[in-house]
């Protein structure tokens, strides 16, 4: 077989870059190694910058997000048993929306059926070679188990952090920077309406809370805990008791309790690697980078990269190098201030098992100013609404 662009992975990177490069008149091909209905189903990222909503919109993939996505025009910071509010619209004139990745890569996986685009799922043995040349190739088992063989002029490697692409590079080419950080969130998904209007984070004696939601009868909920806890040990009491505590404040306020649907343990980590390129190879979203996802930038740092990779690729296939050469140093500008936010965001209100009293002093004060200044609060802001893209 033959394309100009092999995409491996259909998650919101992939499938979002494959349909830009339709728009342009690029023709590609999606590999995806899980079943539809898993891509289509898997909760991951709810909050939608704005950069990223205009971006849907514009491509006119926005219907359902402008129907069912929750704008928000500010979120609460909750500590010393008060609650702090981010005016994210009267601070940057922007917003956010809650719309969650899964609706999104739904909506992507109807527009690529739509129009009739080659998405292959349930692909295996996936092998990227040739890519220091102009005629990469892929190499993989598709759903029925026959082995196939892609030609193609360029390899977008959005396949996330433990996929192939990455690894398809030589040794010594990339520089990978790394921190985990001593805890990990329990998140859990509860089929009851929100108890705020908005997004709430919370920092607590006992651990970091945050309060959000998918829709006006689904919220998210998040408690920090220790990456070596067993999930075995939260039964939902627990957890509601757990929540309840963190998210308490002097007021009115009650947590609306109901049956979790799902709950899990994720690992908090930064990571980087550096440059998202080699030879025909361009990487994008999590197989580039990982953000903790206190600032709600891992999904919105795969659209920023893939708005920029749709760009350098149109521009390579008509003879143009140029923007492909730069695509890494341009990336990763934006990578390295979104995952500074991330950092910022995550020291700032989790609690860290090792800190003393002198750095949880530190702490406190940083959340105090941030709440009390203007110039504070809309510095955050401004990055949590969304940079502009590249």
């Amino acid at each position: 077989m033959r394309t100009q662009v092999a995409v491996i992975g259909a998650g919101p990177a992939g499938l979002l870059l494959s349909y830009l490069l339709h728009q342009a008149g690029v023709e590609a091909v999606v590999l995806e190694a899980r079943d539809r209905e898993y891509v289509r189903q898997r909760v991951r990222a709810g909050v939608c910058e704005q950069p990223t909503v205009d971006l849907l919109t514009e491509i006119g993939l926005g219907g359902r997000l402008a129907a069912e996505g929750l704008p928000h025009e500010g979120f609460s910071l909750r500590f010393d048993g008060a609650d702090h509010r981010i005016a994210l619209t009267e601070l940057t004139g922007k917003a956010i929306t809650v719309y969650g990745q899964q609706e999104i890569v739904k909506d992507l996986v109807d527009a690529h059926e739509a129009a009739d685009l080659p998405l292959h799922f349930e692909v295996s043995e996936v092998s990227l070679s040739s890519l220091d040349t102009s005629r990469p190739v892929v190499r993989y088992r598709d759903s029925s188990g026959a082995w196939q063989t892609l030609e193609c002029d360029a390899v977008a490697g959005c396949d996330g952090f433990h996929g192939v692409s990455r690894p398809s590079i030589p040794d010594g080419v990339l520089t990978t920077f790394e921190r985990e950080y001593p805890f990990a969130w329990l998140g859990v998904l509860a089929q009851t309406p929100p108890s705020h209007e908005e997004l709430i984070y919370t920092h607590h004696p006992r651990g970091f809370a945050l309060h959000s939601m998918r829709s006006p009868d689904v919220t998210r909920l998040y408690l920090q805990v220790d990456p070596a806890e067993n999930l075995a040990d939260w039964s939902d009491d627990r957890i509601w008791a757990e929540l309840s505590t963190r998210l308490a404040v002097d007021g009115e306020f009650t947590l609306q309790e109901g049956p979790i649907l799902d709950k899990g343990i994720t690992p908090m980590r930064s990571f980087v690697t550096e440059p998202m390129r080699h030879g025909r190879l361009f990487l994008a979203g999590d197989a580039a980078h990982i953000v903790p996802p206190t600032g709600a930038k891992g999904m919105n740092l795969a659209v920023a990269d893939v708005v920029a990779l749709s760009r350098a690729l149109v521009a390579l296939l008509q003879g143009d190098s140029s923007l492909a050469e730069s695509y890494s140093d341009t990336c990763l500008r934006r990578v390295w201030r979104a995952e500074h936010f991330s950092w910022f965001m995550t020291t700032m209100l989790h609690v860290d098992p090792g800190a003393d009293a002198f750095a949880q002093r530190l702490q406190l004060s940083q959340l105090r100013y941030t709440a009390s200044s203007r110039a504070a609060a809309t510095s955050l802001a401004e990055n949590y609404v969304g940079l502009p893209f590249a």
